[in-house]
């Protein structure tokens, strides 16, 4: 089981192939993972634990990582909040503990809203189609034991799947009634995000929706009482079982303060254990927990030049002769210099490093010595991967291969460039300096400022249409060859309402909000421009 976490507070959580909860690689927004939502109910203003989802200002933003765990400060509304995650070495569940003081001289009421998708799939089957993954996903609210259950509904008899549990415990406070939503429409609601979802408009418990929804997520909500210059401490687990028996076990376990203490200080005792075992020290860790920054959210300061990528014509099944599946984010080392062979143990190190954290990669090393000695840098490579623990990997799915750059085609050595997600160069200079090495960043666009107001002006009423059949959004034309929809302003349709354009080879959907996306020759297969297939955001 492995979280990945950014400093704004976006990721995902894994266990073993599956995905726990749904992420996409998206560096302008990062708006996908485990939230929790803080709300004042006295003055309804509510606020994220961390900077997503909800992006609000907060004073003394900080994020902090540990091989043990990420920690999350911030002070907002006379209130400090402080967020410690990590995950437990011997269950498999993420623990986050949640710490609010009340710095104002008055009493506070806070409300305290957890939020997650669930998939419980392969990340690749949810990204392929993630409408028909969530079909058979189904919910169970264990209310004695402050949690929430999913699973996903067995295919034959023979299959057992697995149970992800979230459970919400309230530590020095006087807690309030705990409530539920699984179903992400009524959490969200119709054309709302997770920045502003339509659940933290009211103070009204959630609505304990459970069973086969069509859009799964696990929310948990729960008041706390403040006193003045007090403190109250939250824990939220979010974990994965072979069994329903085996995931009610663990609510029990983690119900009381002393097993999230002991989840945190066995985390501590694993990283130490972890990095003795790689022979590394924390410094190179931090090295590498950077560097893999750069493989989970793609970073063009770290691939290759805009003209090497340009010249690439081939695809990923040109890596195939090589023995590379292209299926993992790809590190490309050229080396050229024996004397250098130091960034090579590095990367063999982050290499083994990131496999232990659960984030598979593969890492191709060229050896570009022409000289007389090319065999002698060969050797002392294959030297260093056989004597580690990263030895039975080396050709291999998801490991380390080590080519001469006279076995690679020029076309082949762009398409590696290409593809690969971070490219050292040994003639660049150490791991260290290069990752401190920024490409020249291009100015910021500023912001549109618009010459003229909007038409038409949003202000003043439509004007009527005469319509027959109409349902109070909408009608056909007195000629029967339109349909129109009129709606006011915060208004939309129930559900997405599309018309499709098209001719044998090019088309694109438009909905009644303007979204839309284009496509040649196949809609699922060749899109030209992105589709979420998401009625609730469209």
């Amino acid at each position: 089981y492995h979280v990945v976490i950014s400093s704004a507070g976006g990721g995902y959580s894994r266990w073993r192939d599956l995905a726990v909860t749904r992420w996409r690689e998206d560096a302008t927004r990062d708006c996908w993972g485990t939230f929790v939502y803080l709300r004042d109910v006295a003055t309804g203003e509510f606020w994220s634990t961390a900077h997503q989802p909800t992006a609000r200002p907060t004073k003394g933003y900080e994020a902090i990582f540990t091989q043990a765990r990420a920690e999350f400060r911030h002070h907002h509304a006379d209130l400090d909040v402080h967020t410690e995650i990590c995950v437990s070495p011997e269950d498999d569940v993420e623990l986050r503990r949640i710490t609010i003081t009340n710095r104002s001289s008055v009493e506070r009421v806070i409300e305290l809203t957890s939020y997650a998708e669930v998939v419980l799939a392969p990340p690749a089957a949810d990204a392929a189609h993630p409408a028909f993954s969530n079909l058979f996903v189904q919910t169970e609210f264990a209310r004695q034991r402050s949690a929430l259950l999913c699973t996903r509904r067995a295919r034959s008899a023979d299959e057992k799947p697995p149970w992800l549990l979230h459970l919400m415990v309230v530590l020095g406070a006087a807690p309030g009634d705990l409530s539920c939503e699984t179903d992400r429409s009524k959490f969200v609601g119709r054309g709302g995000t997770s920045a502003n979802p339509a659940a933290m408009q009211s103070p009204a418990p959630l609505s304990n929706t459970v069973g086969s929804v069509l859009d799964p997520i696990v929310s948990l909500r729960r008041t706390v009482t403040l006193p003045p210059h007090e403190t109250a401490v939250i824990g939220l687990v979010l974990g994965m079982s072979d069994s329903r028996e085996n995931a009610l076990a663990q609510m029990e376990k983690y119900q009381g303060a002393r097993m999230a203490e002991r989840a945190f200080d066995l985390a501590w005792t694993h990283s130490q254990v972890t990095l003795r075992q790689l022979n590394a020290t924390e410094g190179e860790a931090q090295l590498y927990g950077r560097l893999a920054s750069a493989l989970i959210y793609a970073d063009s300061a770290r691939r290759a030049s805009p003209g090497i990528l340009r010249n690439n014509r081939r695809g990923q099944s040109g890596l195939w002769s090589y023995g590379i599946s292209g299926d993992a984010p790809l590190v490309l080392l050229r080396i050229s210099d024996g004397t250098k062979i130091e960034i090579v143990r590095q990367l063999i190190q982050a290499h083994s490093y990131w496999r232990m954290k659960g984030l598979a990669v593969e890492l191709v090393i060229v050896n570009e010595d022409v000289s007389v000695y090319h065999q002698s840098l060969h050797d002392q490579i294959i030297s260093l991967i056989s004597s580690g623990i990263e030895a039975h990997l080396l050709d291999k799915p998801g490991g380390i291969f080590v080519r001469r750059l006279e076995q690679i085609s020029h076309d082949d050595r762009v398409l590696l460039q290409s593809v690969a997600r971070v490219v050292l160069d040994d003639e660049q200079g150490t791991l260290a300096e290069q990752l401190e090495r920024r490409s020249v960043l291009e100015p910021l666009v500023p912001a549109l400022s618009p010459t003229r107001a909007a038409w038409p002006d949003p202000s003043k009423p439509l004007p009527p249409r005469d319509l027959i059949f109409t349902n109070g959004l909408g009608g056909f034309t007195r000629d029967g060859h339109e349909y129109v929809i009129t709606l006011q302003p915060g208004q939309m349709t129930p559900a997405p309402w599309v018309n499709v354009l098209a001719n044998p080879f090019f088309g694109t959907v438009v909905s009644e909000s303007g979204a839309a996306y284009t496509w040649v020759e196949n809609s699922h297969e060749f899109r030209l421009t992105p589709w979420s297939n998401d009625p609730v955001q469209d």
